[in-house]
């Protein structure tokens, strides 16, 4: 069938050859791992569907932190088992403190560090829980789970790389390149006096989804890591000049400064050599030197362009210049999905053991998977849905391979050839855009429950209850996610709402680890970019979003330029005061935000005279203060975090 006649039929043509590739690696992953005599060769075909990506880098990573992850868990599985010395309520009990761990892990990484530390959480449950009644086995359990996993992550990577085309230029260099030029076109029109027609709203929604594709930018080598760093730097640096657009109402013309950002903007867009765009923005820097606010953008444009464009070089002139790179790490949610996983595992664990039940290991083993694996989700309960409906159909393949198929087979090497189809038939569900949700799930849930071995052994209603132990895993966790700290993008958007407030008392605090080179300012630009991506995923409208995290920085910059001022000798004593008494409402800015507005709107007229360009920077800050006070008012709703990172 055509392409246009699969797409009429609901299925991706591009998605669908990418699904048969796997399925077809996994085929051979379970032929290779019965061949080498491994116990469980299901688990390669499984590693293989669950390693595959689309693309190369993403491909080398995942299969990397796969495989680290396993040995990772393997390892921890064997010395729960060895410290537990047969006594189950021990062995459940660190399980459970380590699938916590993992899980906590899990949401302050990014990326596939993420999935490494996840899955090292469910691979000790694999070792731990599925030879729960052998223990004197699970030695060789465990080089059996990782012996599998290996072998599965080598052969989707083969596979995948001999069938996977090469990548063009990727998407996201393009775009931070047109950004940026977009940027300084509308900085030169501003300094010519013209209007800077740039769409903010359109600007910031950019920016955020170009921020949350640099994890997948900089999967697969060290070089492309290194590429996605720079380019989050030179991301970072665009926040400023964005900042700089929405104050400088009043911005004197400058013809030569405009002139040299307009022929850095036109170098950019024409994707120009090197040599003509970092001279352009270089001439706009020493020409902008009278204007400080002005000059402090437009070096770290050039600094971080630079550092992009000339990795090789130092900056040893400017290292001031150069923007940090502070990513945003939930550990509000992360400490939530530790707790959660923990408790739920452990609450299990004591069900199991009081009752007794034979399929309580595949219930912990299946719910560790669940309530870690989908804890970063944007609404993990709502996920759970199409996960148990994947791994009922799942399941109820299983079960017609081994009932109806597997009775056919005349040998071990049959049975393996009989498997074969079902997991071909794991294709459909994988490309077809409404069951794709939990096609993943269909396939895994499938090949767990199909232990090859002849002759066959076992009765139906000891398969079917293993299958509904398995299956139940959806449920549990999806009531673990609605009850036990409810998680979705809209408690997590308020949460990173109330993050950032909260840094900005710990500033007024002047607590040295926030204040120190600039960390507070990286960590708030990249955190306005990933609430602005929250704001787009919830529905909700972003500018008002992105407006407040704006005020935020704005109210950080007045505050770094009050207690530059207490430092000062010769301060007048009423001036002294006044800064303190403003610094102390900003400590409660969370709570009042109304008298922190203003404490600072006093301090700027008194500070006018004597003081006038801080006098404008705080006026300035109070009316977004002002502008935004919802803004302030909703977050304070979230729950302060434990730590800052």
């Amino acid at each position: 069938m055509t392409s246009p006649g699969l797409a009429r039929l609901g299925f991706d043509p591009a998605r669908m050859s990418f699904a048969l590739r796997t399925a077809l690696g996994a085929c051979l992953g379970l032929l290779l791992a019965w061949l080498m005599g491994l116990e469980h060769p299901q688990w390669t075909a499984m590693s293989v569907w669950a390693a595959s990506q689309p693309t190369r880098g993403l491909l080398i990573e995942k299969g990397f932190f796969r495989a680290g992850g396993t040995v990772v868990g393997v390892i921890v599985g064997l010395l729960l088992i060895l410290a537990s010395q047969g006594h189950p309520l021990l062995m459940v009990l660190g399980l459970s403190i380590w699938i916590g761990i993992c899980a906590g892990l899990g949401n302050v990484l990014h990326g596939f560090m993420s999935y490494g530390a996840i899955l090292a959480g469910y691979s000790a449950s694999m070792v731990a829980l599925l030879d729960a009644a052998n223990p004197g086995s699970v030695l060789l359990l465990g080089i059996d789970r990782l012996l599998t996993v290996l072998l599965g992550v080598l052969v989707a990577t083969l596979v995948g790389l001999a069938l996977t085309p090469r990548e063009a230029e990727d998407a996201v260099v393009g775009g931070t390149r047109r950004l940026l030029a977009r940027l300084l076109r509308a900085m030169a029109a501003r300094l010519s006096g013209e209007a800077d027609g740039l769409d903010q709203r359109a600007t910031l929604s950019e920016m955020a989804s170009i921020d949350e594709a640099l994890d997948r930018h900089g999967a697969g080598s060290l070089r492309t890591r290194r590429s996605a760093r720079l380019l989050r730097g030179v991301l970072a640096a665009q926040v400023p000049a964005l900042l700089w657009l929405r104050n400088s109402r009043h911005v004197g013309s400058d013809a030569a400064v405009a002139h040299a950002l307009a022929r850095a903007a036109d170098a950019l867009e024409s994707a120009a050599p090197v040599d003509t765009v970092l001279p352009a923005l270089q001439q706009a820097e020493e020409l902008s030197a009278g204007q400080p606010p002005l000059h402090e953008v437009i070096a770290g444009l050039h600094a971080a362009l630079h550092a992009r464009l000339r990795p090789g070089e130092k900056h040893l002139e400017r290292p001031s210049t150069l923007y940090r790179v502070v990513v945003h790490r939930d550990w509000v949610g992360a400490r939530q999905a530790g707790l959660r996983a923990a408790g739920t595992l452990l609450l299990l664990g004591l069900g199991w053991l009081l009752s007794g039940w034979g399929g309580g290991p595949y219930v912990m083993l299946g719910t560790s998977v669940m309530i870690t694996v989908f804890s970063t989700a944007e609404n993990p309960a709502l996920t759970m849905r199409a996960i148990f409906l994947g791994q009922v159909f799942g399941a109820t393949a299983a079960l017609i391979c081994r009932w109806l198929a597997w009775p056919l087979a005349g040998s071990e090497f049959q049975m393996i050839l009989l498997t074969m189809p079902f997991i071909i038939m794991g294709v459909l569900p994988s490309s077809h855009r409404r069951t794709i949700a939990g096609a993943l799930d269909y396939n895994m849930i499938m090949l767990l429950l199909l232990q090859p071995s002849f002759p066959l052994v076992g009765s139906f209603s000891n398969s079917l209850t293993t299958a509904a132990a398995v299956v139940a895993a959806p449920l549990i966790a999806m009531a673990a996610f609605r009850f036990a700290f409810p998680a979705d993008a809209r408690r997590r958007m308020r949460v990173l709402m109330g993050m950032m407030v909260h840094e900005l008392q710990d500033m007024a605090a002047h607590r040295p680890a926030i204040m120190h080179d600039g960390i507070w300012q990286a960590r708030l630009y990249h955190r306005l970019l990933r609430l602005v991506r929250w704001a787009e995923k919830t529905g909700e409208q972003p500018l008002p979003v992105a407006n407040g995290s704006l005020a935020v920085m704005q109210v950080g910059s007045a505050i770094v330029q009050m207690q530059a001022l207490l430092r000062q000798p010769g301060l007048p004593p009423g001036i002294g005061r006044a800064l303190d008494a403003t610094l102390r409402r900003l400590q409660r800015i969370g709570q009042d935000p109304v008298r922190a507005q203003r404490s600072l709107a006093t301090t700027a007229r008194r500070l006018f005279h004597g003081f006038r360009p801080a006098a404008e920077s705080l006026a300035i800050s109070a009316e977004a203060l002002l502008t935004n006070l919802s803004f302030f008012q909703q977050a304070s709703k979230g729950p302060p975090p434990p730590k800052q990172g």
